[in-house]
């Protein structure tokens, strides 16, 4: 047999595994070579990873790409991937919201009622903010909170937003289900209100630029705090997604920042705006966003229940990527109806992760659930990268899998469980 022949047949057997495991992809277009009749080159990552990441990305590669004469089936792998801190360092949604803070861009709400921003936030938090900003600015007029007189209202925002309690240490939202909704993200869009996508989207590409152009660990005046004042994008992520749609993978993007914001930045790693899932306002007739966002599966619009957060950040995908409408979104889909490679750095992350049927990539930030999953490992299909830029140091103590590694609806914490119930153990933290 030449050693040819003994590659494709190698090949033919790892597709038919592949099959044989459900890891099959979604229906689209086969991506085609660059010119009719020109040989096929399957792109060849070049950046640093640690251990043998790289090796395992490339074989997802050559498996799933074009190129391969027996790759699972003709249609195009689904490749997704979260954005903040996974794709780039630090936080977008953050990035925005400093911006809107320091050129005085969010709105008095209607009546002065901050209530009105959230259907989670608590009356202390209401009243704190009311109190803050209050006499400011008009309803509906911009609040001047990058002035000196308009600094107790900023830090009134930046504590409820970023602390998720009021600065006299009051919880600021109440009533929200943990896997599906994360008040504090959803109240950045939803503080964007009487804003049109395009003005948003005119904000970003502000606060990307002065980011971007920021030294690393840089900081910038909000209010009266310093907070981060730089984000930069993983070489590492941006050759990976690169390469992915070069082998004629589709690759998206799911995030818990603003749809619009996300948008901007994404534009960076050459991901159009049709490629990204993020949160969604609702918007009036004349395109101004509102204070509510859009639903997915069994939730309406304006329920304001479910966002890009764990489980909901599945059923975004199953709607927008697989066409899945209604309930049935918020499911599992069988392995054809799934992405094949999906990478994340948060507990936000688990669900779309746990998806996906070939391999997951996480970048380690100490995340309880995410690691514990991770480090199990329990089906072979999980690895683990240090963070890219100034990486976590290892855990102290092991992941607390088999007790409170886990986070229920309610809040209640619990044991990590695998997919037959049976319990993670504690895992110690091994890539840092």
């Amino acid at each position: 047999m030449t050693r040819l022949s003994s590659v494709r047949r190698i090949q033919a057997v790892g597709a038919a595994a592949a099959i044989a495991a459900g890891t099959l992809v979604a229906a689209a277009p086969a991506a085609q070579a660059d010119r009719p009749g020109a040989p096929c080159t399957t792109p060849e990552l070049k950046a640093a990873w640690y251990g043998d990441n790289r090796a395992r990305l490339q074989q997802l590669i050559d498996d799933y790409g074009t190129c391969n004469p027996y790759r699972p089936n003709r249609t195009r792998p689904v490749a997704v991937f979260d954005w903040d801190n996974t794709v780039v360092k630090n936080d977008v949604g953050d990035a925005q919201m400093f911006w809107l803070l320091r050129n005085g861009k969010i709105r008095q709400p209607a009546a002065g009622d901050w209530s009105s921003t959230s259907r989670h936030l608590t009356p202390a938090a209401a009243q704190a903010l009311a109190e803050a900003c209050g006499t400011l600015a008009k309803p509906g007029a911009p609040l001047p909170t990058g002035t000196p007189e308009g600094a107790g209202c900023a830090d009134e925002i930046n504590a409820v937003y970023g602390t998720a309690a009021t600065r006299a240490a009051a919880p600021a939202f109440a009533g929200w289900d943990r896997r599906t909704f994360e008040p504090a993200y959803a109240w950045l869009p939803q503080l964007m209100q009487g804003w049109t996508a395009r003005e948003v989207r005119g904000f970003t590409a502000a606060a990307r630029a002065e980011n971007l152009a920021a030294p690393v660990g840089a900081g910038q005046q909000v209010g009266s705090s310093t907070v981060t004042g730089w984000v930069r994008y993983y070489d590492q992520q941006k050759e990976l997604i690169g390469a992915l749609r070069k082998a004629g993978f589709d690759v998206w993007i799911s995030s818990a920042s603003p749809q619009p914001v996300v948008e901007v930045w994404a534009e960076g790693v050459g991901i159009d705006a049709g490629h990204v899932i993020g949160i969604r306002n609702t918007t009036t007739y004349g395109g101004k966003f509102t204070s509510h966002l859009q639903g997915c599966g069994s939730v309406a619009d304006g329920a304001d229940t479910m966002i890009t957060y764990i489980d909901g950040k599945r059923c975004w995908i199953n709607k927008e990527i697989f066409g899945v409408r209604g309930a049935a979104a918020e499911k599992v889909r069988p392995a054809a109806r799934r992405q094949v490679f999906a990478a994340g750095d948060s507990d936000t992350d688990i669900s779309f992760l746990r998806d996906a049927t070939a391999l997951r990539l996480v970048v380690n930030r100490n995340k309880n659930e995410l690691m514990c999953r991770a480090y199990d490992n329990s089906d072979g299909k999980w690895i683990v990268n240090p963070m890219f830029i100034q990486p976590k140091k290892q855990k102290a103590t092991p992941y607390p899998c088999a007790t409170t590694g886990f986070t229920g609806r309610d809040g209640t914490p619990g044991p990590v469980l695998r997919d037959d119930a049976g319990v993670i153990p504690d895992q110690t933290d091994t890539v840092f």
